[in-house]
């Protein structure tokens, strides 16, 4: 290699991580590519810029200056620690916890350009960087931001699309986009009135405005003929407002009449309870209350008689305020509910208007007729009687939708008569996209969020989960509906702009008005497959940079569907050559999908072989294009290493080396993808070279090499939690080290063949690589294997610090390392799995069923009460294993005394046994700390049981063990940092 980048020798990942999650934090102030239009994975900008800006700067350049251009200008960890002081004490945070604005928002000053070009530039060109899998666009924004060249690729439309709407046309048009946007919205306002307003009544109420109507959807009880309306709960505000219903039985079962009517209450404890649950609905009319199956449901969804119930209006009433001096002040608005009156009710009118509507819809394709996959990784639009991707909305939805493609249609005629300008046609993209924000919140799958009192949008999940009951946005009133939609647009074009060009009173100018020894950037955007890039010559780019498919966490062609099939309604009258294909392409997308080979033997395992050769031939293809002293640099976050295994084999084979590696924590805290479940936060950068070929090259040997593997994750571990990472995120982080080392010395073999494996991992390997048991074979895994036993370690040995300590068995080192690693009590069984391997546990034999249980693909971890109750404690001696013994001492405190658990403590003579002492001091500083000692409650419904056993054994420690165990960790942390905010 001819130098050494910035990436490969340092990256700020603590502050990095900070303000990546700043970046993400705050729902009001995210930046305008999140909001734009859906997508289902981006990476933060400001990570985004940072591994652009390093992979291109050299290991020596000024790491201020570095900083500076990223736009972390202040401190983010200290006032990350101000946020977390106040919250301990119960506080909001009071004025500006950061000194200086989110990074996302600095736009380069002349400064920074000039130190990127001293640099990067020469006098022919500014350096290429290109991202292959572009997706949501945030990496080519950032390069383009940068003054950079910038190549964008994606097979998906969708993503084309919205690359070409975030970065393309801002950049392109500047302040004018947004006035023509604005000129064709008003347009397209003036029209949907007249055509939508008789199917949305008015409030009774002259000075309210409706602005939700929430439905259920409903079956027939087979046992009484009941309609019954299915909703896991009555819930609509966290004020215990909520929905009681009121069933009328008529003459008896199988008699007319027999539906339900509903009131609104205001308490929680009046509220029914849910009508359906596990996939089962329980008849709610008292002469029945039988359960209809989950079967029975499906069966009434797919013959077409599942129907929907409006159960609730939500409005807003106008309040007058008044001054102190008596004047009147400004109007505020009330949120209310009600229950709905017979002329709420107005499905007969839409479902005559569609009727009337649906074969010219139909002939003229204003409506998307296409089938949803009879084949996919989510089969529940089908199970639930939605065959057509037009299904998924209600007849209502359904007639609005259709009625605002008509809209875009005559708007794209009139503009078209005119001459259509190439600034309309990218305006009529932005309308296009403000329609696919009504879908997104106005479909069977945007349901009521109570905890919020807002409409949740389609994708709150990565799925399409089926929803018993939906929320309906009114389109219609000022301020709502597409009103809020066309000003969410409006604002993104704004902001999108002011991000690229940078133009404010302060800078006085644009990002490329000064630019002297740079061209204005060139952006290139194309959807083709990502291993195929003819346009792209050879050794053209300066930097790779991109954020792979996440193998099978999500399938984004099947997703984007949902979409397309209205873009292509819309926004493929003006951009034709993105909407040629029927759906997106399924059979082309580099992802793990089992749905590909639906019908084969072992589709799992094909599906993983796939991912794993389409990811090698877009890694050769970025070899092809990259100069020989370029760097690439991925972005990958995932739990499972069989996904790390695929990935790394085809990054190697395509002829890669790992150069350096660092993890970035880049998930927001509340994200509903990670919010109280074992899932990780961080991302990790590995960053690559291409490694130089030889004619013949000896494999070495595993032997010799795992020891350098171990060895560098050892070097390495402790700098990532001292930044930050922990949890099941320093696994993840040990895993760049451990392929880095692993990566230089390919390939590999085994100098003594390895034992044959059990049956069960036997066929885990088939599945994963299609070939036979070969004994001398080394992958990737083997080094991911080996970073775990070497975190396991050294996790251990800073959770257990007493003096002659005791090496803990593998049962309660299972216990101990699950809690610290997932921090919550559900985490997928397949990681449980290798953690088990990595203590020397049989997870199966030694650990379901006795300290937890297997629920689907997961694992549930038990608390003492639950262990006891199912009568799996084991001996409380700790002859088993001595999470045993800590689980019957936590039992009985719990359920009698203290001095009642100390007893128990000397009749099974543990007051000094190391092995116990050792044991103890380790999971009190694993479980979640109760309230009692934190002062703030911490602990979710989920950790809840665990911190009562944390609470019980850290008084018993107090009590009897104060000089043998010193307090935990955790709670000596915490008591300095309020020392240090008390100071």
């Amino acid at each position: 290699m001819s130098d050494v980048r910035l990436i490969e020798r340092w990256l700020p990942i603590a502050a990095l991580g900070e303000e990546s999650v700043r970046e993400r934090r705050s729902m009001t102030a995210l930046p305008p590519t999140y909001y734009l239009h859906v997508w289902w994975a981006r990476r933060p900008l400001v990570a985004s810029r940072a591994a652009i800006l390093a992979a291109l700067l050299p290991a020596d350049a000024d790491r201020e200056k570095f900083m500076h251009a990223l736009g972390i200008l202040g401190d983010p960890i200290a006032s990350r620690r101000r946020i977390d002081a106040a919250k301990r004490k119960g506080e909001r945070f009071e004025g500006d916890a950061y000194s200086y604005p989110r990074a996302f928002n600095h736009v380069p000053t002349d400064e920074d350009r000039a130190f990127i070009a001293s640099h990067t530039a020469t006098e022919s060109a500014v350096p290429k960087v290109l991202d292959p899998t572009a997706g949501g666009g945030s990496i080519p924004f950032e390069a383009f931001r940068l003054g950079l060249s910038s190549h964008a690729n994606d097979l998906n439309p969708v993503a084309a699309l919205i690359e070409r709407a975030t970065i393309e046309y801002p950049a392109r048009f500047g302040d004018a986009l947004k006035s023509e946007f604005e000129r064709l919205a008003r347009k397209f306002v003036e029209r949907r009135e007249s055509r939508l307003s008789p199917f949305f009544p008015s409030e009774p109420d002259s000075n309210a405005i409706p602005t939700n109507f929430i439905w259920a959807r409903t079956i027939r009880c087979p046992h009484c003929d009941g309609l019954v309306p299915l909703s896991p709960n009555w819930r609509l505000a966290p004020d215990g407002t909520g929905v009681r219903l009121t069933p009328q039985i008529g003459m008896g079962p199988g008699s007319s009449g027999r539906v339900c009517d509903f009131e609104i209450v205001a308490k929680v404890a009046d509220q029914s309870k849910g009508t359906v649950s596990d996939g089962d609905a329980i008849c709610p009319f008292a002469d029945c209350n039988r359960v209809v199956t989950g079967e029975e449901i499906k069966r009434q969804a797919q013959a077409g008689e599942m129907g929907e119930q409006l159960f609730c209006i939500v409005f807003k009433c106008r309040v007058e305020t008044r001054t102190k001096t008596g004047k009147r002040g400004r109007d505020k608005w009330v949120r209310g509910y009600r229950a709905p009156r017979p002329e709420d009710d107005v499905s007969e009118l839409v479902k005559a208007e569609l009727d009337k509507r649906l074969a010219e819809w139909e002939a003229l394709d204003v409506i998307p007729n296409e089938k949803y996959p009879e084949v996919s990784n989510d089969e529940r639009p089908i199970q639930y009687g939605m065959p057509l991707w037009r299904d998924m909305f209600s007849a209502r939805q359904l007639l609005g939708h259709g009625m605002a493609v008509e809209i875009f249609r005559d708007l794209v005629n009139e503009e078209e008569q005119k001459g259509l300008s190439e600034i309309s046609r990218a305006s009529l993209v932005y309308v296009a996209l403000t329609i696919d924000k009504m879908l997104n919140y106005n479909s069977r799958m945007s349901v009521w969020m109570s905890t919020r009192e807002v409409v949740a949008n389609t994708f709150n999940r990565h799925d399409f989960a089926f929803c018993w009951s939906h929320a309906e946005i009114v389109p219609l009133i000022e301020g709502l509906g597409y009103d809020w939609a066309i000003e969410q647009t409006a604002k993104c074009i704004d902001e999108l702009r002011k991000l690229i060009e940078g133009q404010d009173e302060a800078r006085g100018g644009g990002l490329f008005d000064t630019l002297e020894t740079h061209k204005r950037p060139e952006i290139t955007i194309t959807c083709k497959s990502g291993d195929s890039l003819d346009h792209i010559a050879d050794s053209s780019v300066d930097a790779v940079v991109m954020d792979p498919p996440y193998y099978d966490n999500v399938m984004y062609a099947e997703l984007s569907d949902f979409f397309y099939v209205w873009l292509k309604r819309t926004a493929g009258l003006v951009v034709p050559e993105l909407f040629t294909r029927r759906l997106t392409d399924k059979d082309g997308e580099a992802v793990a999908n089992p749905a590909k080979f639906s019908g084969q033997k072992g589709a799992k395992a094909l599906a993983g072989r796939d991912y794993r050769d389409r990811m090698q031939r877009i890694f050769e293809e970025c070899r092809r294009v990259l100069k020989p002293d370029g760097i690439m640099t991925l972005m990958f976050t995932h739990k499972a290493s069989g996904a790390w295994d695929a990935l790394t084999k085809g990054l190697i084979e395509a002829g890669f080396t790992i150069t350096a590696s660092w993890p970035i924590n880049t998930e927001a805290e509340g994200s509903l993808h990670i919010k109280d479940k074992a899932a990780a936060n961080s991302t990790i950068f590995l960053v690559c070279r291409p490694r130089v070929s030889a004619q013949s090259v000896e494999p070495a040997y595993w032997e010799d090499v795992e020891p350098l593997v171990a060895k560098a994750v050892r070097a390495r571990v402790e700098e990532f939690q001292k930044a930050g990472i922990g949890g099941v995120d320093l696994y993840l982080a040990s895993f760049g080290p451990a392929l880095e080392e692993f990566s230089k010395h390919w390939p590999l073999k085994r100098g003594t063949p390895r034992p044959e494996p059990q049956s069960k991992r036997r066929r885990a390997q088939s599945e994963l690589f299609e070939e036979e048991f070969d004994p001398y074979a080394v992958s990737p895994e083997d080094a991911l294997e080996a970073a775990r036993r070497e975190v396991k370690t050294w996790r251990l040995n800073k959770l257990t610090h007493l003096r002659g300590k005791a090496d803990l068995d593998p049962v309660t080192s299972w216990f101990v390392l699950a809690w610290d690693a997932f921090k919550a009590p559900v985490f997928a069984y397949d990681e449980a799995l290798r953690l088990a391997r990595a203590v020397g546990a049989d997870l199966d034999r030694d650990i379901v069923g006795k300290l937890c249980e297997k629920k689907g693909s997961d694992l549930k971890l038990w608390d003492s009460a639950a262990r006891s109750a199912k009568g799996t404690l084991g001996s409380a001696d700790g002859s088993r294993a001595m999470i045993d013994a800590i689980h019957h001492i936590a039992q009985r405190a719990r359920t009698r005394t203290i001095d009642n658990a100390r007893d128990l403590l000397e009749e099974q003579h543990l007051l000094d046994e190391p092995a116990f002492l050792s044991a103890l001091e380790a999971v009190l500083e694993v479980l979640p700390a109760s309230k009692t000692f934190t002062k703030v409650n911490s602990t979710s419904e989920e950790t809840e049981p665990a911190a009562n056993d944390f609470e019980v054994l850290e008084k018993l420690r107090r009590l009897a063990l104060s000089d043998k165990i010193d307090q935990p960790e955790q709670l000596r942390q915490l008591e300095l940092e309020l020392e240090e905010e008390a100071a």
